[in-house]
């Protein structure tokens, strides 16, 4: 009796072991709940009111986000497919305009009716050399942190991940899978990287099998294999390496048994790419000054996704002070310095002021206004002649601006940082 107790014990222990200890499953819907917002990292200001680190919370970035294909079953015409069973005889069918559009790569993934995006056939031409290109605008800048593809179809042979920072920046790697990364991308077979070579683009052959024929999953994380990773923080090179605004899959190579050599027609139309689900777990990049994304209507009428910044930054990164905030150089915040941007100290003679290196790496601060007024009143005084009263203003102006500077110079030189305040 005692024995059969605790064989009962030890198996709801076990089962309590794997649940905690139990890595996420990213095809798990639930996976987006567990990063709950621990820390308060939605708040830019602790309890006492002091500026501290804060980022969005983390999401699916390409939920319900139209996603873009160069080809679709059904487009332009009506296509046979036959599904791949790994069986001779083969169930065909037919796909119609709207069957299977490239919507259905970002909608919600119901299992109860299940949703695909798929190409067209071998039998229609689609075969290395020619590639599929499915395109994700995110709107905005975000801090990704895994790419996962769930496939319909068998997994391709060989595909890759681009993303790209801005829409005229140009399309880099992020990602491949091949299951001859030589011969497809000039690259080695490889899961990870040497520190000092954290940006490196790897190909791996681990997910380019063509088992199983339907649901295979494939998960990148940008940050997987790179060493460096532990102290991302510091590190300015994988923090701009996890940063896009647009991604890219690329199906370059279908996976086959062989048999379409023989040209079969049948054999052809079962060969295709068919993506159920595409998912991008990420965080709105706004450099640790915001809580929160929102969305927001520009001049153009368009509705983009902006940071609501804090820290007394602006931009849709959070990424420069606010005008009348550069006393330090702007920074990205981080667990130990917010880098909150400070106002200038220019004594109420100006309302506006940037910061600027000088050539003894000093910080000058520099008043806008104050430059305006003084060529204001020079092209006055050229107007109504050069009297002596005119030329005698100037030359006033200008001392007062030379005695101020050094005054200025004098008392902040210990900071390495000079308000000039131009009268």
């Amino acid at each position: 009796m005692n024995r059969e107790r605790h064989k009962k014990i030890f198996i709801l222990l076990a089962i309590c072991l794997i649940t905690v200890f139990a890595e996420p499953d990213p095809l798990d819907e639930l996976f987006y709940s567990r990063f709950s917002k621990n820390r308060d990292e939605d708040k830019c200001y602790d309890d006492n009111g002091r500026p501290q680190r804060c980022i969005p919370p983390f999401e699916n970035a390409a939920f319900n986000v139209l996603m873009e294909a160069t080809n679709t079953c059904g487009q332009d015409r009506q296509t046979e497919f036959c599904k791949q069973t790994g069986v001779q005889r083969k169930s065909c069918e037919i796909c119609r305009y709207g069957d299977h559009l490239a919507s259905f790569l970002t909608d919600y993934d119901n299992n109860d009716n299940a949703t695909w995006w798929q190409s067209e056939t071998m039998y229609e031409g689609i075969q290395y050399p020619n590639q599929v290109n499915l395109t994700l605008p995110l709107g905005k800048t975000f801090d990704i942190t895994y790419v996962r593809v769930l496939f319909e179809s068998p997994r391709p042979e060989s595909w890759g991940i681009y993303k790209r920072k801005n829409e005229n920046s140009p399309w880099e790697p992020y990602q491949f899978y091949s299951a001859s990364c030589r011969d497809m991308y000039d690259l080695p077979d490889s899961k990870e990287t040497v520190r000092g070579d954290d940006t490196r683009v790897l190909c791996t052959s681990i997910y380019s099998d063509i088992s199983p024929l339907t649901k295979g999953a494939v998960a990148y994380s940008t940050l997987e294999g790179r060493p460096s990773a532990y102290n991302f923080e510091s590190n300015t090179a994988l923090q701009e390496w996890v940063q896009a605004t647009d991604l890219r899959i690329t199906l370059d190579k279908m996976n086959t048994f062989g048999d379409e050599v023989f040209g079969d027609d049948q054999v052809l139309k079962s060969y295709y790419y068919a993506i159920a689900d595409v998912a991008v777990g990420a965080r709105c990049a706004c450099n640790g000054h915001a809580g929160e994304c929102v969305n927001s209507t520009s001049v153009d009428g368009k509705t983009r996704r902006v940071c609501r910044c804090e820290h007394n930054t602006a931009g849709p990164d959070c990424n420069e002070c606010m005008p009348f905030f550069n006393d330090a150089p702007w920074g990205r915040a981080t667990t130990k310095d917010a880098h909150e941007c400070k106002p200038c100290n220019c004594n109420g003679y100006s309302e506006r002021c940037f910061l600027i290196k000088n050539y003894t790496k000093s910080l000058v601060m520099v008043d806008i206004v104050s430059i305006v007024e003084l060529i204001v009143m020079v092209r006055i005084a050229n107007v109504v002649g050069r009297t002596f009263i005119s030329v005698l203003k100037i030359i006033i102006v200008l001392l007062v601006i030379a005695m101020k500077s050094v005054q200025e110079v004098y008392n902040v030189t210990a900071k390495e940082s000079v308000n000039v305040n131009l009268v």
